[in-house]
């Protein structure tokens, strides 16, 4: 098998509303990186409509991996293998990818590695960061996910934290759409720019779980007392920002620095308490991973920053590009499974009626760390597929009894 240098991967993601397709050499060059966006869908519809979604993928997918190649400078003949994302996500948009990586692979014979979306956010810091090594702390953080996991190895993660309900993602998107912001770069950039102009001491918003000393988190209360703050001061929302009286304007400004700074707030205290529960489980962590769509955001970059260097640790963080959904991070991710060996044989050129394939919309990253378990979210929660750290686990597991099992018919009987 070539070296892991000359390993040529094409990445592509379809898991919510960005089409994206890159590829990355095993060495961590990338040759080339292109995303879809679907803002304008985002504000049609307020938010993210599957099947539109779906549709949105099914046009983008063809040019996108196209121009990705064409990028590059290669054709798909000089691939080494394909990686795509098969959960978390919306299954209608996972199916889209899924089904262009096959597409690809059954007709130039390559392999498949299908890639857990949240293990990708957090595995392009070692792509940016060579010197970080397992095992560290991870925060994801996106419209869709807010979790806490203790990377012990590759495939290997125990999960601190994550929400209980709503996601910091979900939280600053409601707030941009209620303040009257331009979506059209999503809630997050909209409110971190506002905000700019506001006083975060203006509204007395709390801080969610105070009382709950654990890593999980909690935004849909502080969605309410957003809102109810909006309504006492008669903001009307179907004014755009740009619209907006100079007071008007003030009050929403102050709305939104003091949104943040109390979204953020919950995250430096839950960020705290996991690096100590980390730091009893894996003393020789020394760096603390943020990445997801929220990890472009300054404010919070400049918070979880002093939170870390308080602790004597590093914080790392991808750049913006590398931030929100990518294929370089699913290539990338892909490439380092490929070295380990999981990945697919090439599938057939046509698949048998019976075909399903594999999607995973609810896939955990890892299992629940013993004093991080929300008993409410487990009552609530269908896990529909066992963690990716179970997988690999029960696989590794079914190896070494082979091999056992080999050996065992190595020896000569009496």
């Amino acid at each position: 098998m070539s070296s892991k240098d000359d390993l040529i991967v094409l990445g592509i993601e379809t898991s919510c509303d960005d089409t994206a397709a890159a590829v990355v050499r095993g060495s961590g060059e990338i040759l080339s990186q292109v995303v879809s966006s679907q803002a304008d869908l985002l504000v049609q519809y307020g938010g993210v409509a599957p099947k539109m979604a779906e549709e949105a993928h099914s046009q983008a997918i063809d040019p996108v991996v196209q121009e990705a190649l064409d990028k590059a400078n290669l054709t798909e003949r000089d691939l080494s293998a394909v990686a795509v994302t098969i959960g978390p996500g919306l299954s209608l948009c996972l199916r889209v990818g899924v089904q262009k990586a096959r597409n690809i692979a059954s007709c130039f014979n390559l392999p498949v590695v299908g890639v857990h979306h949240m293990e990708a956010h957090a595995l392009v810091a070692r792509l940016i960061e060579r010197e970080l090594q397992f095992p560290f702390l991870a925060l994801l953080i996106s419209g869709g996910h807010n979790l806490l996991v203790l990377a012990h190895n590759l495939g290997q993660y125990t999960q601190l934290g994550t929400t209980i309900d709503d996601a910091i993602g979900e939280a600053f998107d409601k707030t941009a759409k209620w303040l009257g912001l331009d979506l059209r770069r999503s809630g997050g950039p909209a409110v971190e720019k506002l905000a700019l102009e506001g006083d975060s001491q203006a509204v007395k918003f709390s801080t969610p779980m105070k009382q709950h000393k654990d890593c999980n988190f909690s935004y849909a209360g502080l969605k309410t007392q957003v809102r109810l703050a909006i309504e006492s001061r008669n903001i009307d929302a179907t004014i755009p920002i740009s619209s907006a009286s100079s007071q008007d304007r003030n009050s929403r400004a102050d709305i939104a620095a003091s949104f943040q700074r109390v979204a953020v707030l919950h995250l430096e205290e839950r960020c705290q308490r996991a690096i100590e529960w980390a730091l009893k489980i894996e003393p020789s962590i020394k760096h603390l991973v943020v990445s997801g769509g929220v990890a472009s955001n300054k404010y919070v970059r400049a918070r979880l920053d002093q939170v870390v260097r308080k602790n004597s640790l590093q914080l790392v963080c991808p750049p913006p590009s590398l931030c929100t959904d990518n294929g370089v991070m699913v290539a990338w991710t892909g490439i380092e499974h490929f070295c380990v060996g999981r990945y697919d044989p090439p599938p057939p050129v046509i698949d048998p009626e019976d075909f399903v394939y594999d999607l995973r919309p609810r896939w955990p990253l890892g299992e629940e760390y013993a004093e991080g378990r929300s008993e409410a979210r487990s009552l609530r929660t269908a896990r529909i597929h066992p963690s990716l750290t179970s997988l690999i686990q029960g696989i590794y597991a079914t190896t070494i009894v082979a091999h056992l099992l080999k050996l065992g018919n190595m020896i000569p009987q009496f």
